[in-house]
């Protein structure tokens, strides 16, 4: 490659760049590679722009060359005969350790934790995967647990994501075939965190595998080619990743919460205070706190727990209880909905996942696991914790404002129970009770545009025109509340009558 073409390289728009550096073989790479580095070195009229720009190229091919290398099965073969890990190493893992081990890094959000580290757990599985959305006010630290969780897991696994068109996000993640006209994008064991809503047409098009209903599709692209003509190319999307949704938005269109389980961090001044302190020793002294996490036992041994659970390859974790399972939802369930048909679906992921955490102490039937009495238990047991806002298909954010705001703001307005005669709550008031409550105010336009749509549509509440102010609306809960000054007769403190 001589000066001419490396400059035409460099001027290459960016879609254009990871078009051609994605049709080039190994060898291909290495010898651009080669070139850039001599002609860095060797032009010393360069500009620090050009060189910026060269270097930026040169990370794309190295990128590019690890994913090719990766896929090359006498590669793969020694990276995991050089790794194999010795479980001996391994004891019996428990909630409450993992949450003690999370918690080096992350601070109370205890269920929040747990739940998305079993999620990115469950990418090493065949079909048991299941995935999150975070949805949560802003400057909440909705992405920080899924980042920092990640961490944990080898960086080949993960792909963290910001924004991306379907179109970037095949050809940075798929491997081009010139003679087939094909890019494969295999998604097979991958975390895959988006920091916000996914592109639209992009999040349509792996519905599919969010739902698990096919695990190859096929999709349809159109690429410009060298001519400057148009070029249609076939995308096969293989696999069952873990998917992340990390937005400021609380509204989910259906389609995907059916897909999610609905989490948010929480938002309390014990958290906060905690956090404080966290960010605060880790800026103190950043390569001590480093040194300190990457150097603690239980840190090295549940890394190395996880890679041990990677190269397992387990084909499937089998239930035999099933009975058990079917007894101990149906406690829990006193009409059925249609959406309890989702909802036992990720009680029955979360329970093999743990299975599949402890799987060097579980019953083999080949190199199946079978699920134990204590997965099935730790499963519900987390659910439990979760299940009131999946069933009302609210983030937790939502259900807690509506149990720890509205329903105190009535009860304000109402001290004397509903039948003195009934007084709604304002908007005003409700934004002014949130900050008594989160120390923090929310926009009016998320009360009106989000929050109280997202109620309305659960069912718990109803807006009816203020008789007093025609423009204005007051909220009500739609349950059938008796106020009463004895505590253990509010609805907020769990009694009803």
């Amino acid at each position: 490659m001589n000066k001419k073409q490396l400059e035409y390289l460099k001027n290459l728009e960016h879609q254009r760049l990871i078009e051609y550096i994605n049709n080039r073989s190994v060898e291909e790479l290495l010898e651009i590679k080669r070139n850039i580095k001599d002609y860095v070195i060797v032009e010393n009229e360069i500009s620090k722009d050009d060189r910026d720009e060269f270097y930026t190229i040169l990370s794309y091919v190295d990128t590019k060359i690890s994913g090719l290398k990766q896929t090359n099965a006498e590669n793969i073969l020694q990276e995991e005969i050089e790794e194999m890990i010795n479980t001996s190493q391994f004891k019996p893992l428990k909630s409450l350790e993992l949450i003690e081990i999370l918690g080096l890094t992350i601070k109370k959000d205890n269920e929040n934790k747990l739940i998305t580290f079993l999620c990115m757990l469950s990418a090493y599985t065949q079909d048991s995967q299941f995935n999150i959305s975070f949805n949560a006010p802003s400057s909440s630290g909705k992405s920080y647990i899924p980042i920092e969780i990640a961490n944990l897991f080898p960086k080949e696994n993960v792909l963290i994501l910001g924004s991306a068109s379907p179109t970037s996000f095949y050809h940075e993640q798929g491997i081009n075939d010139k003679e087939k006209n094909t890019i494969t994008v295999d998604l097979s064991g991958k975390i895959i965190i988006f920091l916000d809503q996914p592109n639209p047409m992009l999040l349509s098009r792996l519905r599919a595998m969010l739902s698990h209903d096919e695990k190859e599709i096929m999709a349809k692209i159109t690429d410009k080619n060298q001519g400057g003509g148009n070029r249609t190319k076939t995308v096969i999307i293989r696999g069952f990743p873990y998917v992340i949704f990390c937005t400021a938005g609380l509204s989910i269109d259906e389609q995907e919460s059916t897909r999610f389980i609905l989490l948010s961090p929480e938002i309390n001044q014990e958290k906060i205070r905690e956090a404080i302190r966290e960010r605060i020793k880790r800026s103190a002294d950043s390569d001590l706190y480093r040194y300190s996490l990457e150097t603690h036992p239980k840190r090295i041994q549940l890394k190395n727990r996880i890679k041990a659970i990677r190269q397992e390859k387990i084909p499937e974790i089998i239930i035999k209880d099933e009975k058990k399972i079917e007894q101990m939802f149906f406690e829990r369930v006193k009409i059925f909905k249609p959406r309890h048909q989702r909802d036992i679906g990720r009680v029955i992921s979360l329970i093999k996942v743990f299975a599949l955490l402890n799987l060097w102490f579980r019953e083999r039937e080949g190199s199946s696991v079978i699920v134990s009495e204590d997965d099935i238990n730790e499963g519900f047991k987390l659910y439990d914790g979760i299940s009131e806002s999946q069933e009302m298909n609210l983030p937790p954010y939502v259900y807690d404002l509506y149990k720890r705001v509205i329903l105190p703001a009535y009860q304000d307005n109402n001290p004397d129970g509903i039948d003195i005669g009934t007084r709604g709550v304002t908007r005003q008031e409700l934004l002014k009770k949130h900050y008594e409550v989160f120390g923090r105010y929310i926009p009016l336009w998320q009360l009106r545009q989000e929050i109280i749509p997202m109620l309305e549509t659960a069912g718990l509440i109803i807006q009816e025109p203020d008789k007093n102010n025609k423009r204005a609306y007051l909220i009500y809960p739609t349950a059938q509340l008796t106020i009463s000054k004895d505590k253990q007769y509010s609805e907020v403190d769990g009694g009803v009558i």
